[in-house]
């Protein structure tokens, strides 16, 4: 009797670990299948949005912007990449820009250590040259700030010094007259800060022809280095010298990472309306550090007219602020106060816009201030949320000053605003917090 209790007992037991065992499995299973289908899911919504970033194929107003790797055995399959539409219509950027630009878009390119093969690209001759002098006019820069209307090109022209060292690159830039071609080429860079726990980064370059945000081109990533050498050229046919008058070329410097986000290094902007493409200019640029301030930029600018003492302030639009509300965006307007020391003497405010972190206010408030008085006034700025229930947050200020301004940027714009009358001088600047 004990004996048949016990084997009972036994087989009991044995059916238990048997179940049990084939519960613990089947979780293991599906456990294992849903962090396969995660990183699958992951890795192909990645290599989409990659995909959909450098190959949108078309036809945009017969320009092709062609990329040459060299020999280097690292290059991707050379191609075209056609533009649809116009990047950006004439039209939108007003008349008065009478100087000559240049756009860029970008390619991989050859290998970290030797520099890649370069083609040979015909210098233009005396009367293709002419052909830029009579776009540009006797010198490219002063003829567009002096001429210019507020277009898109302003957004980008930032003259303030990086907040800290990031690094440089050094790229040339060169126009092929008879083909209308132009040619950019990322050589290095230098001096790039440590992104990797092994004390390295793994740079590449990621190139855009703003305001076309759509098209973007990157180089090839160059392993465990911070002195990086790319040797890459890029060509962008079909560009009438008039038409790259309106481009900026924005390089952005990446570190990237295999499992997460690539981390920004720095970027710079370079207007080409500012660029004199028949000396083919070589640059060496700073890299500017991506903006660590979350209260935004503000786009304003400033113009005195001495002979009726008239200051005219005009606020045209603010990026990235600081979502205050709880569905992660603000409504922000403007307040402005003219001030004479520390006593305030008149006050404007923009329109409030709902539900944005990128509003275009678009507004010109205009101030009589007498010539002897200019630099002993001052202009604070602040960008508010405004609240129904509870009281408007402040999300950012700035104080446009000759003096005392909240920094080198505002300062150095009411200064240039002073010495260029009659002039109006478009600027970004950082929004600071209380």
């Amino acid at each position: 009797m004990n004996c048949l209790h016990l084997q009972e007992r036994k087989l009991v037991m044995e059916r238990r670990d048997v179940i049990l065992t084939a519960v613990l499995s089947t979780l293991a299973a599906l456990i294992t299948l849903g962090v396969t289908l995660f990183i699958c899911y992951w890795w192909h919504k990645r290599k989409r949005k990659r995909d959909e970033e450098d190959g949108e194929q078309g036809d945009r107003g017969g320009a092709k912007v062609r990329m040459d790797t060299g020999a280097s055995k690292e290059g991707r399959s050379n191609g075209f990449l056609s533009l649809k539409t116009p990047l950006i219509s004439t039209k939108t950027l007003g008349a008065q820009l009478e100087t000559a630009g240049t756009p860029g878009s970008k390619s991989p390119a050859g290998s970290g250590g030797a520099s890649g093969s370069v083609p040979e690209v015909k210098t233009p001759t005396a009367p293709q040259n002419k052909a830029l002098q009579n776009v540009k006019g006797e010198h490219p820069s002063m003829a567009f700030l002096q001429n210019r209307s507020i277009s898109l090109v302003d957004m980008y022209i930032d003259n303030t010094e990086p907040s800290e060292n990031v690094g440089q690159i050094h790229f040339s830039l060169e126009y092929d007259f008879q083909n209308t071609t132009l040619i950019l080429r990322i050589l290095t860079a230098k001096e790039l800060p440590a992104k990797d726990i092994s004390g390295t980064s793994d740079p590449y370059v990621r190139v855009t022809l703003l305001p076309d945000k759509k098209h973007r081109l990157e180089t090839k990533i160059k392993r465990r280095t911070l002195n990086p050498r790319w040797n890459e050229t890029f060509y962008f046919e079909g560009f009438p010298i008039q038409k790259l008058q309106s481009r900026v070329l924005h390089l952005h410097v990446f570190d990237y990472d295999r499992f997460s986000r690539d981390d920004s290094i720095g970027e710079v902007f370079l207007p080409l309306c500012q660029v004199d493409l028949s000396e083919k200019p070589s640059f060496w640029k700073a890299l500017k550090p991506p903006a660590k301030d979350k209260c935004g930029e503000l786009l304003t600018s400033l113009c005195y007219h001495p002979s009726n003492s008239i200051l005219t302030l005009t606020l045209l639009k603010a990026r990235n602020l600081k979502a205050k509300d709880i569905n992660g965006k603000s409504d922000p307007y403007v307040k402005v106060w003219l001030q004479f020391g520390d006593k305030r003497i008149e006050k404007r405010k923009t329109p409030i816009f709902k539900c944005t972190l990128n509003p275009i206010f678009n507004e010109t408030f205009s101030f009589n201030v007498p010539w002897e008085k200019i630099r002993e006034c001052s202009l604070d700025v602040m960008v508010m949320d405004f609240d129904n229930i509870g009281r408007n947050e402040l999300i950012g200020r700035i104080q446009l000053a000759g003096k005392n301004g909240s920094g080198a940027s505002e300062t150095k714009h009411w200064q240039d605003m002073i010495t260029k009358p009659r002039q109006t001088i478009v600027q970004w600047h950082r929004l600071k917090p209380e």
